[in-house]
Formats: structure tokens, sequence, C-alpha cells
């Protein structure tokens, strides 16, 4: 569960094929000083989903992610991290984390459900309008 003031954030990254298997390798498991870095910096909630030819969806949870941004871009760790991770992706100018493109959220089934007061779904409710569908 988010808190009332938490952000989602959601980027893509293109991650260059032939080091795809070196780049998996790389996150099992990541530096544990770059783990408290992130935690540190007010990310939480930090996921990295993998889909085909290579492209990398990643999404986090932020109170202030400017914030949170600025933690990591004066941290030395995340600059040793970020500084060795660059090679593993295609096109970026920069830090991968700070030329990652940003994803903009179009549905979000918490917040909706909040806006119309209905509370969270009964899960063996049904639509009573298939033109409801939120896909």
């Amino acid at each position: 569960m988010t808190s009332a003031s938490a952000h989602r954030v959601c980027f893509s990254l293109q991650i260059r094929l032939d080091l795809l298997d070196e780049y998996i390798s790389r996150h099992t498991p990541v530096w544990p000083e770059m783990l408290a870095e992130i935690a540190a910096s007010g990310r939480r909630n930090y996921s990295l989903f993998l889909g085909e030819g290579g492209r990398l969806i990643g999404y986090y949870e932020v109170d202030d992610d400017a914030a949170a941004q600025a933690y990591l871009a004066a941290s030395p760790i995340a600059a040793r991290w970020e500084a060795e991770m660059a090679r593993f992706f295609v096109g970026l100018d920069g830090r991968p984390d700070q030329a990652a493109t940003p994803l903009t959220e179009i549905f979000n089934l918490h917040d909706q459900l909040a806006a119309t007061g209905t509370g969270a779904a009964s899960p063996t409710s049904t639509p009573t309008d298939e033109s409801d569908d939120a896909s």
C-alpha cells in the first residue's frame, strides 16, 4: 500500500541484447551498499521487469522523487554503480538512472476506487457494463 503522499514512478530502458545475461547476473544480487543507498534516497517498492527484446521497465514509489534523484546523484556508491551499468544500455546520454525514459501512468485501480468512494473491489464482484473495462 502506498502512502497518501507517495508518487509512483515508472521508466523504460533498452538493454543491449549481447549483454543481457550479464546484466541479469549483475542484479542477482545487487551490491548491499547500493541497496542501502536506494532505500536511503526514499525510493521503495522498487522493481525491474524485463520484456521482449531487452526492454527494461522499472517501477518504484517515492514521496519526493526530485530529492531521491538528488540524493543518488550525489552518492559516490550510486555513481560507481551507474558507471558500471551504463555499458548495458542502448542510446543513453549520461547515467542510466538519470537518462531513463519516464512512462506516464494512465490507470491505477486504487486511485480510481478511492475517487468513486466504493473502496476495495470484491473478488467476487463482476462489472455491470463491459465498456468499463480498464484494459
